[in-house]
């Protein structure tokens, strides 16, 4: 670590003990007791087996996911928010002005070193592998620093990530775990009702587009979810994201057979379950090959073991964000584009 980080950290730990509100910009809840310190706090936060003591409502929050980062920025918080990293999409629509307020640290992982430049109280993420060895840093040395750090308990809530890979499920995961973190966050900054508000519209919107699906004339129709890569594609398992999606809509998984998040498949195994929806990951950034839809599009339909499948042939392209096909707020996204589509194609009423 280089010296002016180490002073920069230094001030960073005076100034996190030190703080105190008696309101915060941005429209806390928090409030000043006698003592000089905001209601509330300190507070514990557990995620993924560890705790993080907050001590004030955070001003300076570090978002080292995207998921992450679009649920601070519907919270309202951008201004107490100093830098983001790792981003598959384009922001969510609406936030974009927020989001601009807000340095992008990296498009993928940001250096640890520039992540503490910013002089954090508080870290954010929304995947152990972010906070790891081989990410920005453990949360370990975050926590060496008195940086608190929490990470969403939709990668580790019934999941297993101790082997290769994207983890494997041995729970099925619900939307109230991704319901969990938007109020877990809500309170670390102290605003709570903020986080009842969200959680209300998320679960409106998806008895909505459940509602609006008649469940017995979709109980046949199958989907595949198709995340990246063309080589040895990433297709959704039975138990994350698209496992929700699938279980709100009553359709089918072909691979709901598997608990692996992610495994890579064969293509001639796609064929052979030859789905009835596909269901593509429209990613921009360029890690993998086929991230954009276009690009998968491309393959599906010259690819000779893809090009006979019968979503291909029929052109049944479901068309998502990778943020939807992830534990975020925007699986919501991909239950009522899903569920449009399955009325568009004829499959569902």
């Amino acid at each position: 670590m280089s010296a002016r980080v180490s002073a920069r950290v230094s001030v960073l730990l005076v100034t996190a003990a030190a703080v105190t509100l008696t309101s915060c910009a941005g429209g806390s809840t928090a409030t000043s007791t006698a003592d000089g310190k905001a209601d509330g706090y300190p507070l514990t936060l557990t995620s993924c087996g560890k705790k993080a003591e907050i001590k004030a409502p955070p001003r300076r929050a570090v978002s080292l996911d995207q998921g992450s980062t679009e649920i601070l920025l519907s919270l309202g918080l951008a201004d107490r928010m100093v830098g983001t990293g790792t981003w598959t999409d384009p922001v969510l629509k609406g936030l974009e002005k927020d989001n601009a307020k807000v340095e992008r640290l990296a498009d993928s992982y940001p250096s640890f070193e520039k992540v503490l430049a910013k002089e954090p109280d508080f870290v954010t993420a929304s995947f152990q592998a972010t906070v790891s060895k081989g990410g920005v840093a453990d949360r370990a040395k975050f926590a060496e620093l008195g940086v608190p750090a929490y990470v969403s308990p939709s990668d580790c809530a019934g999941k297993d990530n101790s082997g290769d890979g994207d983890g494997r499920r041995v729970k099925t995961l619900t939307m109230d775990t991704v319901y969990g973190e938007v109020r877990d966050l809500a309170r670390a900054f102290g605003v709570e009702k903020r986080g009842e508000r969200l959680v209300a519209d998320l679960k409106g919107r998806v008895a909505k587009a459940s509602g609006a699906i008649k469940k017995a004339e979709a109980s046949d129709t199958t989907l595949l979810y198709w995340f990246a890569n063309s080589d040895s594609p990433y297709i959704a398992g039975c138990c994350g994201a698209p496992g929700v999606i699938t279980r709100e809509l009553g359709v089918r998984n072909v691979f709901d057979d598997t608990h692996e998040e992610w495994p890579q498949i064969n293509w001639e195994t796609v064929a052979d379950r030859d789905p009835d929806v596909l269901v593509i990951g429209d990613l921009t950034r360029k890690s993998q090959t086929a991230e954009s839809a276009k690009k998968k599009i491309e393959f599906l339909e010259s690819n000779p073991v893809t090009k006979n499948l019968t979503a291909v042939k029929k052109k049944r392209y479901v068309l998502l964000s990778g943020q939807a096909m992830n534990p975020t707020i925007r699986t919501v996204d991909g239950v009522e584009q899903v569920a449009d589509a399955l009325r568009e194609f004829g499959l569902a009423k």
